[in-house]
């Protein structure tokens, strides 16, 4: 057995041991999960950068065993459908390792948000990535004000709070700068919009079962720059339980730029 498959049958095996609980209703095994999703994606996006990819999970065989099992995919990754972001292959990943929800902004409106609660609650995965990419057309067209035609501009007010919070936080950034920090917080304001919007979701995190990162992809280099747990996670959780829509923190100042 491949090293590559004996890590997701660790995976699987890890969702399944539920006599390792410990305080607050996480377990160990929620734990070990989660910690070899990040792992395997870390790992696959070092591959990538480095140029060695593996390709993994993309024969034949896989096709016939995932059409005769099902999915059982380790990680839900909402990302923007930019061309320029193949979120399996940044990740060095095959078929069935990835359930990828792709949308122009990465935002989190209805059919997106019930889409990661296909990945996270039906198909339960332990790990939700929120990314984001540097040179985001969406992001930049908000920033910037540009004209917008069709659907876009109801596509796009979603990401209108992050650009508003990363202005005001930084009045003197313009441009490519500006930019830059708006994808940012367009990551955690789609984490805020997916927590208030899904108690589904939300009662996965409180209790352990699901961990939520943000990240951004670097298109110039390949990396993948993790962002971590939304900063205010416990205080976004608090006031979606409440019905409330969480505005609970303002950027202060610029990100390092994405993937450095």
């Amino acid at each position: 057995m491949s090293h590559r498959k004996s890590q997701s049958i660790a995976i699987i095996g890890a969702l399944g041991v539920a006599s390792l609980a410990v305080a607050g209703g996480e377990s160990r095994s929620d734990k070990v999960a989660q910690d070899l999703a990040l792992k395997l994606l870390q790992q696959g996006n070092a591959r990538f950068v480095d140029n060695a990819p593996q390709k993994p999970n993309c024969g034949p065989e896989r096709l016939e065993e995932t059409a005769r099992y099902g999915q059982h995919p380790f990680a839900t990754i909402i990302a923007c459908s930019d061309s320029r972001v193949p979120v399996e292959m940044l990740f060095d990943q095959g078929i069935g390792d990835i359930f990828t929800i792709r949308v122009a902004g990465n935002v989190a409106d209805t059919d997106e948000v019930g889409s990661i609660e296909y990945g996270v609650v039906h198909l339960e995965t332990p790990l939700l990535i929120v990314m984001g990419h540097s040179h985001c057309g969406a992001v930049t067209a908000v920033a910037q004000h540009a004209e917008l035609h069709g659907s876009i501009p109801a596509l796009v007010d979603n990401i209108e709070p992050a650009v508003d919070r990363a202005t005001m936080a930084n009045p003197d950034l313009k441009g490519d700068a500006l930019v830059e920090v708006a994808v940012t917080e367009n990551v955690w304001n789609s984490i805020e919009d997916i927590i208030e919007s899904s108690p589904e979701t939300r009662e996965r995190i409180q209790n352990g079962t699901l961990r939520v990162l943000g990240a951004v992809y670097d298109i110039e280099t390949g990396k993948v720059n993790w962002l971590g747990e939304h900063p205010s996670q416990m205080t976004v959780l608090t006031a979606a339980s409440g019905k409330a829509k969480p505005r609970v923190r303002q950027a202060t100042v610029p990100v390092p730029s994405p993937g450095h």
